[in-house]
């Protein structure tokens, strides 16, 4: 890949800065308005900016995650991180290989598909959805998913906004809640009127 592809321009790093900053702002209009004459807002912006922080940090651990699972090495993450291979690793790495340990195990009615990452986890969903199989839990590199006589479609969201989560469940589509996992993606699935293929 290449470096400008991979590396932000001067003008996307001011529209991230001030766009953090102005959500920060705009959430505490009472804040922003009394920073001149009332000592309580400056407080109001330390709680402001603190879930600013939070989110940021989450929102980097997930992009990570999903960094990972497109295939990218650590080294490229920590030279993009401006940190070494190492350190992205130590930092970044020590949950997912935590979770790599601790797949589920396969029963009749409950199967483990993995390896899956970025590129082909679609694409078996929607296989396995034909002949009836729905997931209900996912982690790195996997999805569990479950038995059932209809088939099932599956979607997969990227950061989706609450109101975008809204209108899925609007339109019958039910949240995947993962375990134990912290993921770039939101996953659905929707049950079909439709009987499941057979072996």
């Amino acid at each position: 890949m290449t470096e400008s592809r991979t590396h932000l321009t001067d003008d996307q790093v001011n529209a991230i800065r001030e766009a953090v900053a102005e959500a920060v702002l705009a959430a505490c209009e009472q804040g922003r308005k009394g920073l001149d004459d009332d000592p309580d807002a400056h407080l109001l912006m330390v709680a402001a900016a603190s879930v600013a922080a939070r989110e940021s940090s989450r929102l980097l651990r997930q992009s990570i995650t999903g960094a990972r699972s497109a295939g990218h090495s650590w080294d490229a993450l920590g030279r993009l991180l401006g940190i070494s291979r190492q350190a992205a690793q130590q930092r970044f790495g020590a949950s997912a290989t935590d979770r790599k340990g601790s797949l589920p195990e396969d029963t009749p009615t409950r199967r483990v598909l993995t390896p899956l990452h970025a590129f082909n986890e679609m694409e078996a969903l929607e296989k396995e959805g034909r002949r009836g199989w729905h997931a209900v839990d996912y982690g790195y590199l996997f999805h569990l998913v479950e038995a059932s006589p209809d088939v099932w479609e599956h979607r997969r969201l990227w950061w989706p906004s609450g109101r975008r989560q809204r209108q899925m469940e609007e339109q019958g589509w039910e949240r995947v809640v993962p375990s134990d996992f912290e993921s770039p993606w939101v996953y659905y699935k929707r049950r079909l009127n439709e009987p499941a293929e057979q072996d």
